[in-house]
């Protein structure tokens, strides 16, 4: 779910850059890939050179939304099975143009994107993934400090960069780790106690 998630918000992107600048000679203008890679040489960053570059740099699980129950209930059992897993993901935009006024300019519109739109579902759009119930793409804030550590866990130099939160992502295995039926009636001492139906 991660890789269609991120995938998806690249493609959104690279259709509103369309919008704002008109057909790119080298599509796509934004890729997903490891901005660390920019600082690794001509060769190992040749896919990046000159583009806006989405990258993930964080996972956490969303505690609050997380379900206790470990079963589901059908019409006629009970399928006991993991919880699903609830995760929040930290995405980094980074734009690595050779113009710093083109970054700048970017930038802008990656901003305005998510000003316009932060909230994705597949009713109003069709092209997200059907597993994928929802997506929010929050502005985190980092202060100096934290822009510090992030971009030297990255191995680089700074470049004009924005940091996202995309919430609601489910991971479900759906894998059925046992099953029984429902409970008809209780035997007590030898008597038979028939459930009351309304």
């Amino acid at each position: 779910m991660i890789n269609e998630s991120l995938q998806f918000i690249a493609d959104e992107l690279n259709k509103y850059l369309v919008l704002k600048m008109g057909p790119a000679t080298e599509p796509p203008r934004l890729v997903l890939g490891n901005v660390s890679r920019v600082f690794d040489g001509e060769v190992a960053s040749a896919g990046l050179n000159n583009k806006a570059i989405l990258s993930l740099v964080n996972v956490e699980e969303d505690r609050i939304s997380k379900q206790q129950e470990n079963f589901v209930r059908t019409d006629v059992a009970t399928r006991y099975k993991s919880p699903q897993l609830y995760l929040n993901v930290y995405i980094l935009f980074a734009v690595n143009r050779t113009t710093y006024s083109d970054n700048l300019l970017w930038l802008s519109y990656i901003l305005q994107f998510f000003q316009f739109q932060h909230v994705f579902t597949p009713i109003t759009h069709p092209a997200l993934d059907p597993r994928i119930q929802k997506l929010i793409v929050d502005l985190c804030t980092l202060n100096f400090e934290q822009v510090n550590h992030l971009w030297s866990t990255l191995g680089g130099k700074y470049i004009p960069s924005v940091l996202y939160k995309v919430r609601q992502l489910t991971i479900d295995e759906d894998l059925t780790v046992s099953e029984s039926g429902f409970i008809k009636e209780v035997q007590i001492n030898d008597k038979v106690i028939q459930p009351v139906t309304s």
